[in-house]
């Protein structure tokens, strides 16, 4: 029997990894695209999460027999998880000189193009889907491993794993690809609540759409009836005492609407016998009040045309607090509308927490209007 074809190959596949995306992520800071930023993200503890992530890719793609060799960026970009890993390697791109940055990324991008790479892998968020936009466009089929805070691009894996099995898949074959879009935001229009994406390019990427997660669908929440009911339905299940956990979105806020309260439309608020007990709280903060009052609810809302309701713009709500809080307190909210938006009606998790995932996955009911659910398939 032979291999696969990438089998004395050489190099096939390249890997850059952003060392400091998803940073601000459990902090509440909404990403990390600027230096001022990164150090408020540090001053407030947060870890980098990015290579955690590639690791996953890179343990799988090291199980693999044989075992794909690598282009690898330099250093904390690559090369010292691949080589954690045992894989075989060959670095490209510059080293970088004290923190990385999107010239490091954009200069390994085009070196891997350069160097004949059949797909890349990149660990990162929107920004550094921007840099391989900018340096590689649909040159080379590129794969995004999600590792920052939004995410909107449909140029990412639905999660780490998906991103490995995906890798494989593409080079065991001749996939077809398919030109996707790459999408960010304004960060300080985001922190001030206003999501104002643009689109920066398109990608190459093979075409699986059991792997990969779409663009972020707006306005796909504007049904205020719907919302109203869902708003009522959640309201009414209150319980005095208890601390009830608001995750971001326009249908969450409709909640916090419908009780006379202030909202933070991209940042999680915690709720508590009618009155905002912390708003824009942080996962720290958040585990700090809920060692002060019993739980009542996690409310969070699915993306729309992703699905991901946990993993991808709401960090902070990561797998400590999921866990503190219980899953049979978990509450997921969405409008007819938004789940007419999902790929086959799926829903999506990817806290990086691959127990908590697969205890998620399944089937789970989604609180839909007044005295109204419905139910549907959660992948992991």
């Amino acid at each position: 029997m032979s291999g696969p074809p990438w089998a004395g190959r050489g190099p096939v596949l390249g890997l850059i990894v952003n060392p400091i995306a998803g940073m601000g992520g459990s902090v509440g800071l909404k990403g990390t695209d600027t230096a001022a930023i990164l150090s408020e993200a540090r001053a407030r503890g947060a870890v980098p999460q990015a290579g955690l992530r590639a690791k996953v890719v890179l343990d799988a793609l090291a199980a693999a027999r044989p075992a794909p060799a690598l282009l690898a960026a330099p250093g904390e970009m690559g090369e010292r998880l691949a080589r954690d890993a045992g894989l075989g390697l060959r670095v490209v791109g510059r080293s970088a000189a004290g923190e990385t940055s999107a010239a490091d990324t954009r200069a390994a991008a085009r070196a891997m193009a350069d160097a004949g790479a059949r797909l890349i892998l990149f660990a990162g968020g929107d920004g550094t889907a921007r840099d391989m936009a900018a340096a590689v466009g649909e040159r080379v089929p590129v794969i995004g491993v999600p590792a920052g805070v939004k995410m909107h691009s449909a140029v990412y894996a639905t999660s780490p794993r998906a991103a490995a099995d995906l890798a494989l898949r593409a080079l065991a074959s001749e996939m077809e690809t398919r030109p996707c879009e790459v999408m960010d935001i304004d960060e300080e229009a985001f922190r001030e609540g206003t999501v104002s994406a643009r689109l920066y390019g398109y990608i190459s990427v093979p075409y699986a759409p059991d792997l990969m997660q779409g663009v972020k669908a707006g306005g796909v929440s504007t049904d205020r009836a719907a919302l109203a009911g869902i708003a009522a339905e959640i309201a009414g299940r209150m319980e005095p005492g208890r601390l009830y956990i608001l995750g971001p979105g326009t249908t969450t806020r409709a909640v916090a609407d419908a009780l006379g309260l202030p909202a933070t439309l991209l940042g999680v608020d915690l709720l508590r016998d009618g009155a905002v007990v912390s708003a824009d709280a942080g996962e720290d903060g958040i585990l700090r009040a809920l060692a002060e009052s019993p739980p009542g609810a996690i409310v969070v809302t699915p993306i729309g045309g992703q699905g991901h309701f946990l993993g991808r713009g709401n960090q902070q709500i990561g797998a400590r607090v999921v866990r503190a809080v219980g899953l049979d307190r978990l509450l997921v909210a969405a409008t007819p509308q938004k789940l007419a938006s999902l790929r086959q009606n799926t829903l999506h998790v990817d806290t990086g927490d691959a127990t908590l995932d697969r205890a998620l996955a399944g089937w789970r009911r989604v609180i839909t209007g007044r005295g109204n659910e419905t139910v549907c398939r959660v992948a992991a």
